[in-house]
């Protein structure tokens, strides 16, 4: 059989604009000068003692304004820039949730299937309840699964490659204690994500890496991503990790959650390329041309089971947004990120810091860009 996800990507995109006419390709808007986003972050970030700070306004069709503040390392000189990598976390939900949109459009999958369906290998070894949950239910973190295996990922560092690491991850849920009936509760769970990451290499045969690279970052345009800390081990050439104001002892790519984690929370770029995949997601939102069909994307954004979380988004409703705002952040504990979009007006706000601690910051600094924004636009 030759899988949809390991064609040659013109032919995967040409099929798929022929299903539905993609817009992903619009180009972005150049950064209005006139708004003054370090201006904006530098009291934000100075009173919370961060090294560093980035953020962003976007809309759909593309980045309006970014700017950074600060240094990239507490203790050194080497100034944090617009075109630095910052670690996003659990924000990457979102692009696994998006990845399995498209496996959806393929046919290959529906939001019902369950693991018995998905894995009838395992499914000998996977409980009664395991084998019920569903692509949806993991989506929207109602599995039952805790946020983390017990022990940690490092369990899953067997003899092979991180697709077999991701696999035993299913496995292993089977023996977890839930803690709730599959589909009951909403439980935020890192190990959702990863098993969407493992359905996902079950029908790529790849590397979910590869696939969200050729698959969502590519067809948008975006550049310089990678997964793990970023930087070169030693060098201060990327944002340093930090907690509570203190460099970590070392930088680089192993700086982060092991890999088997990556589907749930491991991806860095430059807070402008992050930009082009929030344009993507605020297009399908306002019911424009996107990486989806309608169908799918109209799904995968809508919460399920009476909840308020749909597809990497929490789902809520702000005065400030003009009704349905969508939002999430993100911290391997040693970065934190934050994104919030409101369709009904066309806009987003992305923040970075690279400080496990920059939380409340964070927030501020949205507050602030949101203001920001409503001075520029009636």
């Amino acid at each position: 059989m030759i899988h949809p996800l390991r064609l040659p990507l013109s032919l995967v995109l040409l099929a798929a604009a022929i299903a539905s006419p993609l817009h992903s390709q619009a180009q972005s808007e150049k950064p209005s000068p006139s708004i003054d986003i370090a201006a904006t972050l530098g009291p934000i970030r100075d009173a919370a003692h961060l090294p560093a700070m980035a953020g962003a306004i976007v809309t759909s069709q593309g980045l309006v304004a970014s700017g950074v503040v600060g240094v990239r390392r507490i203790g050194s000189d080497e100034a944090a820039t617009i075109q630095d990598q910052w670690h996003i976390g659990s924000d990457t939900k979102a692009m696994t949730a998006t990845v399995i949109g498209l496996i959806v459009d393929y046919h290959m999958l529906s939001f019902d299937s369950t693991l018995e369906d998905i894995f009838p290998d395992l499914a000998p070894s996977l409980p009664d309840a395991m084998r019920k949950v569903t692509v949806e239910m993991l989506l929207a973190h109602r599995s039952g699964l805790p946020h983390d295996p017990d022990g940690g990922w490092g369990r899953f560092i067997v003899n092979g490659s991180v697709m077999q690491q991701r696999k035993a991850a299913v496995k292993v849920a089977g023996k977890a204690i839930l803690l709730a009936p599959p589909g009951t509760a909403y439980n935020y769970s890192n190990w959702d994500y990863v098993i969407l990451g493992a359905i996902i290499e079950k029908y790529a045969e790849i590397p979910w890496e590869e696939v969200v690279r050729t698959r969502v970052f590519e067809p948008l345009g975006m550049k310089d991503v990678g997964f793990g800390g970023s930087g070169t081990p030693g060098k201060v050439d990327q944002p340093w990790p930090h907690q509570s104001g203190v460099p970590m002892p070392n930088n680089g790519p192993t700086m982060d959650n092991r890999p088997v984690m990556a589907p749930a929370g491991e991806v860095h770029c430059p807070i402008g390329e992050w930009a082009k995949f929030i344009a993507n997601e605020l297009r399908g939102l306002r019911g424009e041309p996107n990486l989806l069909t309608p169908a799918t994307f109209k799904r995968l954004h809508t919460p399920a089971f009476g909840g308020s979380y749909a597809g990497g988004w929490s789902v809520v409703s702000r005065g400030w947004a003009k009704g349905t705002a969508y939002a999430h952040n993100g911290t391997n504990t040693m970065n934190y990120a934050s994104a919030w979009m409101a369709p009904n007006r066309d806009v987003a706000f992305l923040v970075c810091t690279n400080d496990g601690d920059g939380a409340e910051a964070c927030d501020k600094a949205v507050n602030a860009m949101i203001k920001l924004n409503d001075r520029r636009a009636p």
